[in-house]
């Protein structure tokens, strides 16, 4: 049992001593990335609908393994279905070892298939955009998927948001042009990213999803943006060992970065993006960003699922 003159002593000496220690633990705790994972993860359906049959056993579990093997903190799905179907997956994952607790399932115009999100980190807060119009050759049209934003924090002090959705398909349907569809829901997108920064000019967040065009196109270049709000594009590549920067000035280096198949077509194109914020962007690390190889990935999706890895401290 310590005297009182030594226990005052060590508190005389110990007290100094807590604000560094509080900033060494802060600093530890910042090296610890976190992982952020977009996927599409075509029709997860547990029950069938009026257009749409239940995901086949084979095509859950892949999905659950490239899941675990991609080990993220944050999970935004595209073309899940209902509640029920979100918690199923949700219920696999934890059993294969990676625990989500934390979920958020927005509901758009399409009854069929929704955007949700997991999290190993808390949700602190929710705003939903299930009901957003544009107008396009004088007719008023509802966007097909939800967007879901979500604030996030990975640890005391840090927070960041994620916005996900699904972009019209290419898809062609008589109601109008699915190129200019695509385009309006890019732009309402992009609404809700400015409403952000304009809040918060150096806002931490992530938008992901699956957006259904190439870059150098309208709506790309729409979610994108201008200027001193413009957002960075991970671009996660395969890591199969390339390395040679682009022989083109303008152009970004021939790696693989592909993330969906179109079987009519047998082509293979990068629909799928991790973007962030220019505040994000300083606590990015390129070397956790990639997009996932498996063998027989297509038994799970059409899509491949892309990582992107972050510290949880603002630089």
């Amino acid at each position: 049992m310590l005297k009182p003159n030594n226990a005052a002593r060590i508190l005389r000496i110990a007290f100094p001593l807590l604000p560094v220690l509080a900033g060494f633990l802060s600093s530890v705790l910042a090296q610890d990335p976190f992982r952020v994972v977009t996927y599409n993860v075509e029709n997860y359906l547990v029950r069938p609908t009026e257009t749409r049959k239940i995901k086949p056993e084979p095509s859950r579990a892949m999905v659950v393994k490239g899941l675990v093997a991609l080990k993220p903190d944050v999970v935004a799905l595209q073309e899940i279905g209902d509640m029920d179907s979100l918690a199923e997956l949700q219920a696999r994952l934890k059993a294969a070892g990676l625990d989500l607790p934390h979920a958020e399932h927005v509901r758009g115009y399409d009854t069929n298939i929704f955007v949700a999100v997991l999290s190993r980190f808390p949700i602190v807060s929710r705003h939903p955009h299930t009901n957003e119009s544009y107008l396009l050759n004088g007719r008023r049209f509802r966007t097909s998927r939800a967007i879901a934003e979500v604030e996030i924090e990975p640890r005391p002090g840090y927070r960041f948001s994620l916005l996900t959705t699904h972009l019209k398909s290419k898809r062609a349907v008589a109601d109008g042009d699915e190129a200019e569809m695509r385009t309006q829901e890019a732009i309402i997108l992009r609404e809700k990213l400015d409403a952000l920064l304009q809040q918060k000019p150096d806002a931490n967040f992530v938008v992901c999803g699956d957006f259904n065009d190439t870059r150098d196109t309208p709506a790309i270049r729409a979610v994108m943006g201008r200027g001193n709000k413009s957002l960075m594009d991970t671009r996660p590549a395969e890591r199969n060992g390339d390395t040679a920067p682009s022989e083109n000035p303008n152009w970004d280096p021939r790696r693989v970065t592909w993330t969906h198949y179109y079987g009519k077509e047998d082509s293979y194109s990068r629909l799928d993006y991790i973007l962030v914020s220019r505040g994000m962007a300083r606590e990015w690390r390129k070397e956790g960003t990639y997009i996932l190889t498996l063998p027989d990935w297509g038994v799970a999706s059409d899509h491949r699922p892309l990582v992107a890895e972050f510290l949880p401290v603002d630089k």
